[in-house]
Protein backbone atom coordinates (compact mmCIF):
# COMPACT_ATOMS: atom_id res chain seq x y z
CA UNK A 1 0.00 0.00 0.00
CA UNK A 2 3.09 2.84 0.07
CA UNK A 3 2.24 3.16 -3.94
CA UNK A 4 -1.22 5.37 -2.00
CA UNK A 5 0.78 7.60 0.32
CA UNK A 6 1.42 10.30 -2.05
CA UNK A 7 -1.95 10.25 -3.40
CA UNK A 8 -4.65 12.64 -2.63
CA UNK A 9 -8.09 11.94 -1.62
CA UNK A 10 -8.91 13.32 -4.34
CA UNK A 11 -7.49 11.69 -7.11
CA UNK A 12 -8.46 8.85 -5.06
CA UNK A 13 -12.39 10.09 -5.51
CA UNK A 14 -11.86 10.77 -8.79
CA UNK A 15 -10.73 7.43 -9.95
CA UNK A 16 -13.51 5.81 -8.43
CA UNK A 17 -16.36 8.15 -10.23
CA UNK A 18 -14.18 7.14 -13.11
CA UNK A 19 -14.90 3.41 -12.20
CA UNK A 20 -18.85 3.55 -11.44
CA UNK A 21 -19.46 5.51 -14.71
CA UNK A 22 -17.32 2.62 -16.66
CA UNK A 23 -18.97 0.21 -14.95
CA UNK A 24 -22.39 2.11 -15.95
CA UNK A 25 -21.20 2.52 -19.65
CA UNK A 26 -20.31 -1.68 -19.64
CA UNK A 27 -23.90 -2.60 -17.98
CA UNK A 28 -25.66 -0.53 -21.06
CA UNK A 29 -23.20 -2.19 -23.61
CA UNK A 30 -23.92 -5.46 -22.34
CA UNK A 31 -27.75 -4.76 -22.40
CA UNK A 32 -27.29 -3.68 -26.08
CA UNK A 33 -25.20 -7.14 -26.64
CA UNK A 34 -28.08 -8.68 -24.79
CA UNK A 35 -30.75 -7.50 -27.11
CA UNK A 36 -28.93 -8.11 -30.07
CA UNK A 37 -28.46 -11.53 -29.25
CA UNK A 38 -31.97 -11.99 -28.55
CA UNK A 39 -32.97 -10.73 -31.74
CA UNK A 40 -30.38 -13.27 -33.57
CA UNK A 41 -31.84 -16.04 -31.96
CA UNK A 42 -35.18 -15.06 -33.06
CA UNK A 43 -34.31 -15.24 -36.50
CA UNK A 44 -32.80 -18.25 -35.95
CA UNK A 45 -35.78 -20.22 -34.35
CA UNK A 46 -38.02 -18.43 -37.24
CA UNK A 47 -35.54 -19.55 -39.70
CA UNK A 48 -35.93 -23.27 -38.25
CA UNK A 49 -39.70 -22.90 -38.44
CA UNK A 50 -39.37 -22.23 -42.91
CA UNK A 51 -36.81 -25.04 -42.71
CA UNK A 52 -39.00 -27.46 -41.23
CA UNK A 53 -41.74 -26.57 -43.93
CA UNK A 54 -39.45 -26.73 -46.98
CA UNK A 55 -38.51 -30.21 -45.61
CA UNK A 56 -41.92 -31.90 -45.50
CA UNK A 57 -42.48 -30.39 -49.08
CA UNK A 58 -39.58 -32.09 -50.10
CA UNK A 59 -40.57 -35.33 -48.50
CA UNK A 60 -43.97 -35.08 -50.15
CA UNK A 61 -42.16 -34.14 -53.25
CA UNK A 62 -40.36 -37.23 -53.48
CA UNK A 63 -43.33 -39.37 -52.22
CA UNK A 64 -45.43 -38.05 -54.77
CA UNK A 65 -42.29 -38.75 -57.81
CA UNK A 66 -41.83 -42.09 -56.66
CA UNK A 67 -45.33 -43.02 -56.41
CA UNK A 68 -46.08 -41.68 -59.72
CA UNK A 69 -43.31 -43.80 -61.30
CA UNK A 70 -44.61 -47.36 -59.21
CA UNK A 71 -48.20 -46.25 -60.86
CA UNK A 72 -46.43 -45.51 -64.45
CA UNK A 73 -44.34 -48.65 -64.18
CA UNK A 74 -46.89 -51.32 -62.86
CA UNK A 75 -50.28 -50.48 -65.06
Amino acid sequence: MNYLLGTSMATVTEALLKLDAHERECAVRMESIEEKFQRIEKRFDEGSAKFDRFDRVARGMYVLIIGLYCVEKFT
